[in-house]
């Protein structure tokens, strides 16, 4: 019996994704995006984007501004 699930990325996918928002962040120190532009800025489903996202923060890479906006951590 085969059973079906809602389809969610690969963690080997979540790392990849990872590594590139990463990089964008690295690139532009002051990037300051909402969950919804991550999602748009590099067409993520919302899982993903979940997954990504809660890593980062998990990580201290990323912090969640009182804005709601995604920023580097020791990035005003």
């Amino acid at each position: 019996m085969v059973t079906l699930t809602a389809p969610v990325a690969a963690p080997s996918n979540i790392e990849k994704w990872i590594r590139l928002v990463q990089a964008e962040y690295r690139e532009s120190p002051g990037l300051r995006l909402t969950k919804p532009q991550v999602r748009r800025f590099w067409n993520l489903d919302d899982d993903t984007c979940d997954a990504v996202l809660d890593e980062l923060e998990a990580s201290r890479f990323l912090r969640r501004a009182h804005d709601d906006r995604y920023v580097r951590t020791g990035v005003m």
